[in-house]
């Protein structure tokens, strides 16, 4: 061990003061012996801080702190320079006008940039806010289907629902009641005191006299007491008193208005606004009630006597209180207090009678002569023709810029002539107003017309209105050239003017346009004015194409074929945009129409099957089968080896009875086109002509060519067991699952299959398979609890269910099932509900809501969530199917035509039962409205 002395017993170093470092001085806790030691010098405290900040390395202490490490000039240099005040290279010197041009130019690409970004910028922030919405809606949406129920509600219905009771003031009353029916145990004393007090006390004197000891009038009775009749009487007084009050108070928290009037309802903040409101007649408000609003408005006047509203409203309150002399009287006074408000002396010329509102109107323009409601409302007191004119005139020389005074001086003249003169004369002293202009132009005849509109777009020359008009005038004279014409100076002059419309504004003017008779200018305008404020690097086609959708939801057609038109001038070669337009003549225009147009299209994209196949399939539909063999015909040359168009033409040929030509055109098409689609076609051609051996001879063919073909497979195993020979189509299954481990419909026709042949363990065994080469599939976990549903295993189907629901919690066809087979059916409700919040959009779990709302009958939420279901996947054919059964039942042959019809415009592909009945090959014939039916009758 080290022979140190121990630190704390060791001598303090010389000049050492305890926490000097920390500024610390000695001290005493006793003022009257004065400081213990004297604080170090401000020497030593420099020193100390000197040999500190060596050992530190840092700079010697100065007056204005401790330095810090010395840095190199350059380093201080760059630390305190002003990042504002740039030197140097980057020195901003004299800012001359070649700097201004360079902020303005990369100010003007910064906006192009943000131009050409905003766009998917507001779809992303779009799609972000649905999202938000979706995932977070609001208490009116969570309700809306329930606000919406509230329609059907009937009168009956509405009346019978109970009033909300006041829980506060019923607990207090029956706390109350309870009160005052309480009993208590009387004490002993009490009883005892009470017997006394009615027993005669008497004392024997010296002069042996018996003393009434009762202080109350008594009577005698036989055994010798007295009865108190004062004492009963008050008793008898105080119950009556505690009964007629509970009686009061019952009455006053049952709802109904005390006697003393201290309840009201009268607000006298929006007691002007309440009385054109209500409905509630004066009898039915309490006297005390109209007696405070009365007070209350009386002291409205009395602060403020200048105040207008306040005079309203207390003579609105007389008048609903049945009043009407003193009405009259308050709004006298009024008048008198407030001459220079015109809604007061429209108020006391209302109140009075015709022959008194005349004297009143007279006084009211004395004080307002330049009030133009005044004025007409004058001219509205006077019953002749004649005095009505004379009043106006009066009018006009008081306030000869009104539009209001000079348009109902028009309206009174009975003929177009005086009419006209007073236009020409109103547009003389009111050039600006273009209303004056527009209605003198239609009095004029054609010819003078266009004079007085030049005349107009001179005086008005920012006026679209001005320009419309003219352009509508040469509409109307059958000038159809000149139409485009005008518009196309018009917009030009607006353009210099500054005056120009936003495209959406000019988009409503067209739809005006349009609905007053004028298509012609609705689509000189669209093509003068849809691309303004549209650069090319905008999306301008989808803004144009949402345009023309937006219109013909709003029933403007002639509007949307317009758009349509410009848009496919700009982009003449995109398919997209005939398609739309297509779908638009074909929903609201003539045949005609639409052939010309997909003639067009044809022309334009000659590459596009899809235009050729519906040029074709129009011609087709309308009857005329030669000019639809001539459109495929070309579609062929410009398409050559296309399958589409080969089966399209097939198809026709088929449908026409034309066997021979369609096996002819699908052996050529398997030559030149030969794809696995054309094979399939092919053999579901064969099955459909009942001839299973060409079928089963041509499926082995394509086997040999598309060995990985599911479609194929599944075509040979069915006709195996059409043909009974289950043992061969066993191994077209067994042989197409090894080939094709992907295809689901292939798995679940070869368990199908097992099953019809009564082997359930092969047919488990195949799910399983199945499950293994596709997880989480609904389908085939659907099926596994179909099969032991069918085999009458239920605990093996609730077990298979409860893995299905793990594998595919998202899955509408695995909870519908669950639903429908494994549960009861007050546990049917919870569990769609806990199915819907699981997976919102599927149109299977909607369809099985309605299903459910159908079995409470309530019908009304029912075709709403069909509804519901159709709009969520317009191609789900099991929807349409439950939909037309729900209406057959409970529907109208308005609602089925219009389902069918729908159903029909749509031609749904997919569905479980519906591509079941589709397939078949007894069904290939069959339109969407026959498929329709025929899967309605096997829903269950």
């Amino acid at each position: 061990m080290s022979g140190r002395k121990d630190f704390l017993s060791q001598a303090a170093p010389e000049n050492y003061v305890a926490g000097l470092g920390r500024g610390a001085t000695g001290f005493t806790t006793r003022s009257d012996l004065g400081p213990a030691r004297e604080g170090p010098s401000e020497e030593q405290i420099k020193e100390a801080l000197a040999k500190r900040a060596a050992a530190l390395g840092n700079a010697p202490p100065t007056a204005y702190g401790v330095g810090k490490k010395k840095q190199d000039d350059e380093e201080v240099e760059e630390q305190f320079r002003d990042a504002e005040n740039e030197e140097g290279l980057f020195a901003t010197g004299n800012y001359d006008r070649d700097d201004d041009e360079a902020d303005r130019i990369y100010q003007t690409v910064d906006e192009r940039m943000d131009k050409r970004r905003k766009a998917r910028r507001e779809v992303r922030e779009r799609e972000a806010r649905e999202e938000y919405e979706r995932n977070n809606p609001k208490i009116q949406q969570q309700f809306a289907d329930l606000k919406r129920a509230l329609g059907t509600v009937s009168d009956e219905d509405w009346a019978s629902i109970p009033e909300v009771g006041d829980l506060t003031g019923k607990n207090r009353r029956s706390k109350q009641a309870a009160r005052g029916n309480r009993f208590y145990a009387v004490p002993d004393s009490v009883l005892a005191g009470a017997r006394d007090s009615g027993q005669l006390g008497t004392e024997v004197q010296e002069d042996g006299m018996a003393i009434d000891a009762s202080n109350g009038g008594a009577s005698d009775q036989a055994d010798g007491t007295m009865t108190n009749f004062a004492d009963i009487g008050a008793a008898r007084d105080k119950v009556l008193k505690v009964r007629l009050d509970q009686a009061a108070q019952s009455q006053a928290t049952s709802g109904t208005e005390s006697a003393s009037g201290t309840s009201t309802s009268i607000d006298p903040k929006g007691y002007l606004t309440s009385l054109s409101k209500s409905e509630v007649k004066a009898g039915e408000i309490p006297v005390g009630d109209i007696k405070r609003a009365r007070v209350l408005l009386e002291s409205v006047i009395k602060t403020n006597p200048r105040h207008g509203p306040g005079w309203i409203a207390a003579a609105r309150l007389e008048e609903f209180a049945g009043k009407i002399v003193a009405a009259r009287n308050v709004m006298k006074r009024g008048c008198e207090m407030c001459p220079k408000n015109e809604d007061v002396w429209l108020e006391s010329i209302r109140l009075n009678d015709n022959h008194n509102g005349k004297i009143i109107a007279a006084k009211a323009i004395e004080n307002n002569d330049r009030s133009v409601r005044l004025w007409v409302e004058a001219m509205k007191l006077e019953t002749v023709p004649a005095a009505k004119k004379r009043v106006l005139r009066k009018a006009l020389d008081h306030i000869p810029q009104s539009v209001a005074i000079w348009k109902e001086a028009v309206n009174l003249e009975e003929n177009p002539e005086d009419a006209r003169l007073l236009l020409a004369k109103a547009t003389e002293i009111i050039p600006l107003s273009v209303e004056l202009w527009l209605a003198l132009a239609r009095l004029e005849s054609p010819d003078q017309a266009q004079v007085v509109l030049n005349k107009a777009r001179k005086a008005v020359p920012a006026s679209y209105e001005i320009w419309i008009a003219a352009a509508r005038l040469q509409e109307q004279t059958g000038q159809n050239a000149m139409v485009l014409k005008v518009m196309e100076r018009g917009i030009k002059a607006l353009a210099r003017e500054s005056a120009m419309l936003k495209r959406e504004e000019w988009i409503s003017q067209a739809e005006i346009c349009e609905e007053e008779g004028a298509p012609l200018t609705c689509q000189a305008i669209i093509r003068e004015t849809l691309g303004w404020g549209l650069d090319e690097d905008d999306d301008r086609k989808q803004i144009w194409l949402d345009d023309a959708k937006a219109s013909t939801g709003r029933g403007r057609y002639e509007t949307a074929r317009a758009i349509y038109a410009y848009a496919i001038r700009v982009f003449y070669n995109k398919k997209s945009v005939w398609l739309a337009a297509a779908d638009l003549e074909r929903q609201h225009g003539t045949k005609q129409a639409l052939w010309d147009l997909l003639g067009e299209a044809v022309k334009s994209c000659p590459t596009s099957e899809v235009l050729w196949m519906q040029l074709a399939r129009e011609k087709w539909e309308a009857g005329e089968l030669d000019e639809a063999r001539r459109v495929l015909g070309q579609a062929f040359k410009q398409n050559e080896g296309n399958e589409d168009i080969w089966l399209a033409a097939v198809g026709l040929e088929a449908d026409n009875r034309e066997t021979d030509k369609a096996r002819e055109l699908l052996a050529t098409a398997r030559s030149q086109a030969g794809t696995d689609r054309v094979w399939i076609k092919s053999v579901a051609f064969e099955r459909r002509l009942a001839d299973s051996d060409r079928a089963l001879e041509l499926v082995n063919q394509g086997l040999q060519i598309y060995p990985k073909a599911p479609k194929l497979w599944m075509q040979k195993g069915q006709i195996y067991e059409s043909k009974n020979m289950l043992p061969q189509a066993r191994e077209a299954y067994n042989t197409g699952t090894r080939a094709c481990p992907q295809s689901v419909p292939l798995w679940l026709l070869a368990s199908r299959l097992e099953e019809k042949m009564g082997v359930l363990v092969k047919a488990r065994s195949t799910l399983d398979r199945a499950r293994l080469a596709v997880p989480k599939n609904p389908e085939l976990w659907t099926e596994s609890v179909r099969l032991e549903f069918r085999a009458k295993n239920t605990t093996a189907a609730n077990q298979k269910m409860a893995q299905a629901l793990q594998e595919c919690p998202t899955s509408g066809l695995v909870w519908s099932e669950r639903i429908w087979h494994l549960e009861s059916r007050t546990q049917r409700k919870p569990r769609i509900l806990e199915a819907i919040q699981k997976a919102e959009s599927d149109p299977i779990l909607f369809v099985t809501a309605a299903r459910i709302f159908w079995a409470e009958r309530k019908l009304e939420k029912a075709d709403t969530w069909f509804q519901k279901a159709a709009a969520l996947d317009l191609d789900y054919g099991d929807t349409w199917a439950w939909w037309y059964k729900f209406t057959v039942q409970h529907g109208t042959d308005e609602k089925r035509e219009e389902l069918v019809s729908k159903c029909v415009q749509n031609e749904p592909k997919h569905g479980e039962v519906w591509q079941a009945v589709r397939k078949k090959p007894e069904n290939a014939g069959l339109g969407v409205e026959e498929v329709l039916k025929m899967v309605a009758k096997l829903l269950e």
